[in-house]
């Protein structure tokens, strides 16, 4: 589980994305790079980090479901996500041509 307070940062970033997003997109529309420079440094996308929505982790992100690839692995293994199940290798040796 991530601290707290990062994952606060996080929102706060977001917000101030989405509340300085216009603005951003008509200066860079005018080609003012001064008034991009003096707009605050976390309103700029570049800067979110995407977290598991679970836990906060940052790390091992899956994009598809929206959470760590660990989450994910728990929750597969429980059955809890539609549509994945864990995979089985069966080796058929006639299938693969493997003679000994």
């Amino acid at each position: 589980m991530a601290k707290e307070s990062m994952i606060a940062r996080e929102v706060k970033r977001a917000k101030l994305v989405k509340k300085y997003a216009e603005k951003r997109a008509q200066l860079k529309a005018d080609g003012n790079y001064v008034g991009l420079s003096r707009l605050p440094r976390n309103s700029n996308p570049n800067r979110l980090r995407n977290r598991c929505k679970l836990t906060g982790r940052s790390r091992g992100y899956m994009r598809q479901f929206g959470i760590s690839r660990i989450t994910f692995r728990e929750m597969a293994s429980f059955g809890l996500i539609p549509g994945v199940k864990k995979s089985q290798l069966v080796v058929n040796l006639k299938k693969l041509k493997l003679y000994y």
